[in-house]
């Protein structure tokens, strides 16, 4: 039997069966009996999916660990109807490995830079690996055998996963299919060229079975809120190659072994602090943001805010990266609106919403400022919205920054008879 490290150890909750065995099962750990109603509602209202049992885990092997195949194999006994699900993490995994590989060799194979002329829907360039990674990601869930369609930063539109290089865009329905995959195939390509990490962010929806016949449909059943998600997770290619991931059971993080060429449980559980010290914005932008972002941020640098701390600046400008400290650390990651994005810059559909299921499965929050990332419908496939995520204290206290700008607005309408006090509760910042 296997000793665990600490870090382990101390995440892993070991329950006994006799003096030959010792099992170990992933609890993960959620305090809803000592959460603020607040924070309940924010982080489970609305999600009434049935919670995936953890598994238990026995004769662990001193040189290999628990691999994310095992975990998933595990995961499968316990969760009979997540046979599929674990094809998938196979998929992913196997993609992921090959991406890290790239992108460590991009430089020496000259994939680094653009191509010329080459832009995406949204107006911005490709890069060359944006265009592997999103090759690479596109064949692999392809072959898994699960999805009807897949939605990519990188694609116009969804595609069928029964024609990956979008050359019959009508083959968009795949009947017999049960998943949708969204992905940003390499969040933070543009740094790749000096070295600085980037990352896989992926999401797994289950389709709807009312699209067979309606090409539209099938297109419109892409469009879902987080709180539908079935797994979700990124990889980030730094120091490590690090896959972090959830199925509803808690937020898990592997760490690719290159001597056995697996991901290896090394974060199991994982819980982000209730509170940090970190924020990580992009200042640039500071002069554009909502006023609230601009007096909370000022606040937390010059400790005048509720934790009366001054906060320490991180800031990558790789989404993946700079989540990922948060999610160890604690503190306060944010890509908020401002007059140039009033949606912000993010894309909701796999990159927000994936990132807030794994914060919220984390014990963390996620929040456009107003409301949960969670609860937003995206209304295009590569719509954009306001991001606030990390430790639960940090974004509710943000969050008191737009309220109390609702509050004196709406106080102000009502006083001159423009506002009823039905309107008022249902009024957002603006």
């Amino acid at each position: 039997m296997r000793t665990l490290p600490t870090q382990m150890a101390t995440r892993l909750s070991v329950s006994r069966t006799n003096d030959n065995e010792s099992p170990l099962r992933l609890i993960p750990h959620h305090d809803d009996d000592n959460d603020d109603d607040t924070t309940n509602n924010h982080s489970q209202q609305k999600n009434k999916k049935k919670r995936n049992k953890s598994p238990t885990i026995t004769d662990i092997c001193p040189q290999t660990g628990v691999t994310l195949s095992r975990y998933m194999m595990e995961l499968e006994r316990w969760n009979p109807e997540l046979s599929e699900v674990e094809s998938i993490f196979t998929s992913i995994q196997v993609a992921a490995k090959a991406i890290s590989n790239l992108v460590r060799k991009s430089t020496l194979q000259a994939n680094t830079g653009y191509y010329k002329g080459s832009m995406n829907i949204q107006g911005e360039e490709q890069s060359k690996m944006d265009v592997i990674a999103n090759d690479v990601l596109k064949n692999a869930l392809n072959w898994a055998g699960h999805f009807k369609t897949i939605a990519s930063e990188e694609e116009d539109e969804p595609i069928s996963s029964s024609d990956p290089q979008g050359i019959f865009p009508e083959a968009i329905i795949d009947s017999g299919k049960s998943y949708i995959a969204v992905f940003d195939p390499l969040d933070g390509s543009a740094n790749l060229d000096s070295g600085i990490p980037v990352g896989t962010i992926f999401g797994i929806f289950r389709h709807g079975t009312e699209c067979q016949l309606d090409r539209q449909l099938c297109l419109e059943d892409v469009l879902q809120p987080g709180r539908n998600l079935v797994a979700a997770g990124y990889c980030l290619y730094s120091s490590a190659t690090t896959l972090v991931m959830t199925l509803g059971d808690g937020t898990h993080g592997f760490t690719l072994d290159e001597t056995i060429g697996e991901f290896v449980l090394t974060h199991p559980s994982i819980q982000i602090p209730q509170q940090g010290s970190i924020y990580s914005f992009n200042e640039g932008n500071r002069w554009e943001w909502d006023q609230p972002i601009q007096d909370y941020i000022m606040d937390i640098q010059t400790g005048m805010g509720k934790q009366q701390n001054k906060y320490k600046a991180r800031y990558v400008g790789s989404m993946v990266a700079d989540v990922h400290r948060t999610l160890m650390y604690g503190g306060i990651f944010g890509y908020p609106a401002d007059r140039t994005s009033l949606n912000g810059k993010l894309r909701l559909l796999y990159e927000a919403a994936p990132m807030a299921f794994l914060l919220e499965q984390a014990g963390g929050r996620a929040s456009t400022g107003t409301r949960p990332i969670m609860d937003v419908l995206p209304t295009d496939v590569h719509a954009r919205v306001p991001v606030i995520l990390g430790s639960p204290d940090d974004v509710k206290e943000l969050e008191s920054y737009y309220e109390a700008v609702i509050e004196k607005n709406n106080k102000e309408l009502l006083n001159a008879g423009q506002l009823n006090t039905t309107d008022a509760k249902d009024m957002h910042y603006a």
